[in-house]
């Protein structure tokens, strides 16, 4: 074998895999969104889960991208990791319709139809209509099965490319001592897996053996501990795919690996038994390109009919591989919103009513770290503050989906009014952990930036934060235990931050004409006081939402309210201000 017959293999090894890839992705352009969407729901048995995987791969040429595609769904949360398992099987199953196909290269016989069908022949025929295709149309459509033709082509031109490349092994005394190696089934397993896991795909490396297969020096005794091998690396893809994914996905590829490891076991210990015991009257025969299709077939087959019905038993052994972290906070609070008690709504009420507070603990946790974060910013504190931020995001729309089917029951006009407290508190509890999130991006782009408060800068930006920490401590305590006398301290308190904003801004203009202050620092700064002046807004909102659901009167309005405290026309709301005020804005005078 001359060095330029290894050009030629290496050049025909490129042609066969670029149409591979060139038939799958046309294929998966013709099927479009279509496959994703069944996929997520004809899945709800094991039969058509086997047969929907085998369909699918069929089509897209490459269990190892439907197996990725249902990692992604359990990542994503649209399909159950259980679900998957059958899916896995059928897709093993339809990516050996390659080498069914490639067996074609088998056909002999002088009659022209033999000679037509054949790839050599039909290959350049393929590529000549697709390119036309191509040339003539411009339709999206046409364009995409023009391509799966030329893959198609391609694929074949590739196949006999490779072929006429290793025509001189055939008498090669040394290529048929190496290959003899493989014999050994351990080393056969380990060539498979190892090719498979560089090309990344089975069907590929399959492919490749049916072309070394036209030399005559594949026997069975060589070709099934390889193509064993190749059902194991096939997995490397998936694996690949499932870094950074929730545990459920990861799940997805022990179960992969799972299926396609105890298969080979298995095929393994019963050929090798059966040889031993009794012998194949093939075992050192000449396999063809359709022996070795023929055998990837029933391999695939015979493992997903054996282990079918052992689904449940495979996602236990996984679940046990890959045991549970101790639940979520999310996970923790949302199971208490259960359908159950959706028939009591007093019970209902009060279930959303824990999953409040828990928004409200979150959130004090988060205004601690956001202050943190503006002064010492780091990655892990902000990762748990957008971590928290999430939860808070979900229980917003869990909460408002279960107030919601809460009010499609006749209840009381007490619980109509809890529903409403709750539906505005929820969304107020929300924008501040948002708000939260704001105040720690400041201190990001201060470290980034390189900006730094001056010293009298940093004792009034402590003096504000005091006081907003102070607002969000007596709204939680006042919501905690629907007090209306705590409730009441919210408002003056929320005034003065007020007045606090506006004395820091003018403050800061005037250490920013004596040189005390920079600019981009002022910018900060404004960022920060918008924010927390915010904060205490929804603050006083989550206030006056219970002092309106603790008022027995029907006719309170909650905007008089607002106004008659802001005109300072109680004696009890000018005793707080004033109180309020020497403790958070003398100092600043």
């Amino acid at each position: 074998m001359t060095i330029f017959s290894v050009l030629t293999l290496c050049g025909g090894i490129g042609l066969f895999l670029y149409g591979m890839s060139l038939l799958g992705t046309s294929l998966e352009k013709i099927a479009g969104a279509g496959l994703e969407r069944t996929l997520e729901r004809l899945t709800n048995s094991r039969l058509k889960g086997l047969a929907l995987g085998a369909v699918v791969t069929g089509v897209i040429q490459s269990s190892a991208a439907t197996t990725v595609m249902l990692v992604g769904f359990v990542n994503a949360g649209i399909m159950k990791f259980a679900q998957t398992v059958p899916v896995i099987m059928g897709a093993n199953i339809g990516t050996t319709i390659t080498g069914q196909i490639l067996r074609l290269g088998d056909l002999s016989g002088s009659q022209l139809i033999f000679e037509l069908i054949k790839p050599s022949s039909f290959a350049p025929i393929v590529i000549a209509v697709g390119s036309f295709m191509i040339l003539i149309t411009k339709r999206r459509k046409t364009r995409d099965i023009a391509h799966l033709l030329i893959g198609f082509g391609i694929l074949f031109f590739g196949m006999t490319t490779m072929e006429s490349a290793l025509a001189p092994l055939k008498d090669s005394n040394a290529f048929q001592e190496i290959f003899f190696m493989f014999r050994n089934p351990l080393l056969g397993v380990l060539l498979g897996a190892v090719v498979t896991a560089v090309l990344q795909s089975s069907s590929a490396s399959v492919g490749i053996l049916q072309a070394i297969s036209s030399t005559g020096t594949v026997t069975f005794s060589m070709a099934a501990p390889i193509i064993i091998g190749q059902n194991i690396g096939k997995c490397i893809t998936v694996l690949i795919a499932s870094i950074g994914t929730n545990k459920n996905a990861k799940r997805v590829v022990v179960c992969h690996l799972m299926i396609n490891i105890i298969g080979a076991i298995l095929f393994l210990v019963g050929i090798y038994g059966f040889q031993s015991l009794v012998g194949f009257g093939f075992w050192e025969k000449s396999m063809t390109r359709g022996n070795i299709a023929d055998f990837h077939t029933l391999f695939n087959i015979a493992t997903s009919v054996i282990l079918l019905p052992f689904c449940s038993g495979l996602v236990s052994i996984s679940k046990k591989i890959l045991k549970d972290d101790a639940p979520s906070r999310a996970d923790s609070s949302l199971a208490l919103l259960d359908d159950i008690f959706l028939d009591r709504p007093t019970v209902a009420l009060e279930q959303c009513r824990k999953v409040t507070l828990s928004m409200g603990e979150t959130i004090q946790e988060n205004y601690d770290m956001a202050v943190t974060l503006l002064h010492h910013f780091d990655e892990k504190t902000f990762e748990k503050l957008n971590e928290n931020e999430d939860f808070l995001d979900k229980c917003e729309t869990a909460l408002g989906e279960y107030l919601v089917r809460i009010t499609s029951q006749n209840i009381r006009r007490e619980d109509q009014k809890e529903v409403a407290e709750l539906l505005h508190s929820v969304g107020d509890f929300e924008r501040i952990g948002d708000l939260c999130v704001n105040v720690a991006e400041v201190g990001q782009f201060n470290q980034e930036q390189g900006i730094y408060f001056s010293e009298k800068g940093l004792e009034e930006i402590r003096i504000v934060t005091e006081a907003v920490k102070h607002v969000v401590t007596i709204t939680l305590e006042a919501y905690k235990n629907d007090d209306l006398v705590v409730a009441y301290r919210v408002e003056p308190l929320e005034e003065v931050i007020d007045v606090l904003k506006e004395a820091l801004k003018t403050h800061h203009i005037e250490r920013l004409s004596n040189g005390d202050c920079s600019v981009q620092a002022g910018i900060s700064l404004t960022e920060f006081l918008t924010n927390m002046e915010r904060i205490s807004d929804h603050c006083s909102n989550i206030a006056l939402h219970v002092i309106e659901k603790l008022n027995s009167s029907k006719s309170f309005d909650s905007h008089e309210y607002q106004q008659l405290m802001h005109r300072g026309l109680t004696e009890e709301y000018k005793a707080l201000y004033k109180y309020y005020e020497s403790k958070y804005y003398d100092p600043i005078k």
